[in-house]
């Protein structure tokens, strides 16, 4: 390695290097791969195991955690890369099912300060960009059987995207972070698909997949896996079944998540799970018991006890329609809260329209971050579609400094049979999970 041009910037404490990425760049999504590629040359990084990358609009983070699961469940070493984080940043480094350690990431992230200085120029790299490397660094050394990564935008230019997948997956197709990715879903598609390999497996589990996905996925060799094509499921109220090409499950039970698209996620990881069966090879009952055990939280969660809760990150369009279908399946309750926060360059209207019929109180909060929207911009929205003529006097919205304080409100006025909807940002189930736990103790 040559003579650093810059001393490396160290840190000891986890803590302390979260807070020093936060303003290590300029700007904190900058899509491309040229900065941190260099910095992975000179790392050296590289796997010695099959590799899945998980891209799409939703749907990516439950299709992670059903891979770890039924990997786990097979008796291999797995690690899982996902983000965003919803308490605390080691949930997006587990090997083994376990979150990693603060001692041994700290060792991973003086790693890749070490080899980014040793560059002429040294580039500056995101908070995103430095963590994955890191947590990269981390898997490639821990000499593990499979490796899950979630993609954190997009995928042609994700800094996941930097190692070749032996298997690609994207699950959902649909219009979120259109200033990134472009405003139709072919134009998404295509970007998405960049995360696929020439002559790797390529799983689209999108039932109506845009024909530019198709096509690229068709110009690099890929041996592409299409939902409907090469693989299906149909299930009862019991339970369900998969074929795919040689292979078929009957008598699945539903996976431990709930959600109206979770067996099309559910599906996917099969297909992916077939295509890889020379190299990871899993049993029927592995798949069983993954899909039985695994746990992520804040994908339509429901809490044991009374008032029903609810938490979900749904922050797109296609994600609270989902939700809303979730929510009408769940049987009767008087009244519904939702606590609700959102970044500002969302499709704020397209995310509560979904809900509208569904609840029956908005509690609007801010979020501790400057891409929120602002409570008293979420009201106006709420507005403008008609939910203060439904409710009468008080127009049922009202607006909270933070999530834990919406919660509380809504704590003091819902029944024992009424429901409360935790939705939105990560931010805002964070708060809400947050404030929950310090009850607890």
């Amino acid at each position: 390695m040559t003579t650093p041009t810059q001393p490396p910037v160290l840190f000891n404490s986890l803590e302390a290097w979260l807070k020093h990425l936060e303003t290590a760049h300029p700007v904190g999504i900058d899509m491309g791969l040229a900065r941190i590629g260099r910095v992975k040359e000179a790392l050296g990084l590289q796997f010695d195991c099959p590799v899945i990358t998980v891209a799409g609009t939703n749907g990516k983070g439950s299709t992670c955690a059903y891979l770890e699961s039924i990997l786990l469940a097979s008796g291999y070493k797995v690690g899982c890369h996902m983000s965003p984080h919803l308490l605390v940043f080691n949930e997006r480094a587990r090997v083994n099912g376990e979150e990693v350690k603060d001692g041994l990431l700290l060792k991973h992230f003086e790693a890749v300060e070490r080899a980014r200085v040793s560059l002429p120029n040294p580039p500056t790299l995101t908070y995103f960009e430095f963590t994955t490397l890191a947590i990269m660094h981390l898997f490639a050394q821990a000499n593990l059987d499979a490796v899950v990564l979630e993609v954190g935008m997009g995928g042609r230019l994700d800094a996941v995207n930097i190692v070749d997948a032996d298997c690609a997956i994207v699950t959902s197709i649909d219009i979120d972070h259109a200033d990134f990715l472009g405003g139709t879903r072919e134009v998404i598609a295509l970007e998405k698909a960049g995360v696929f390999r020439p002559g790797a497996i390529a799983i689209c589990g999108d039932p109506v997949p845009p024909q530019t996905l198709i096509d690229y996925a068709e110009k690099l060799g890929c041996d592409l896996w299409l939902q409907g094509r090469d693989f299906n499921f149909q299930g009862d109220k019991q339970q369900w079944g998969w074929a795919g090409r040689q292979k078929r499950f009957s008598g699945l039970g539903y996976p431990a998540l709930r959600g109206a698209n979770q067996i099309l996620n559910a599906s996917a990881v099969i297909a992916a799970l077939m295509a890889l069966h020379q190299r990871l090879p899993v049993s029927a009952q592995d798949i069983r018991n993954g899909f039985a055990l695994v746990e992520l939280p804040g994908r339509f969660q429901v809490l044991p006890g009374q008032p029903t809760v609810v938490l979900d990150v749904a922050h797109n369009p296609h994600a609270a329609a989902t939700l809303g279908q979730g929510l009408d399946k769940m049987g009767y309750h008087p009244y519904t809260f939702a606590i609700f926060g959102a970044m500002a360059d969302k499709d704020i209207s397209g995310v509560i329209k979904p809900l509208l019929d569904s609840v029956d109180f908005w509690f609007c909060t801010d979020l501790p971050t400057p891409r929120a929207a602002s409570a008293q911009d979420l009201a106006l929205k709420l507005m403008e579609l008609g939910v203060a003529e439904k409710n009468g006097a008080d127009g049922g919205i009202e607006c909270f400094p933070e999530p834990a304080l919406a919660y509380q409100k809504a704590l003091s006025k819902a029944g024992e049979g009424d429901r409360i909807v935790i939705f939105g940002s990560f931010y805002t189930v964070a708060g809400v999970m947050a404030y929950r736990n310090n009850q607890a103790h």
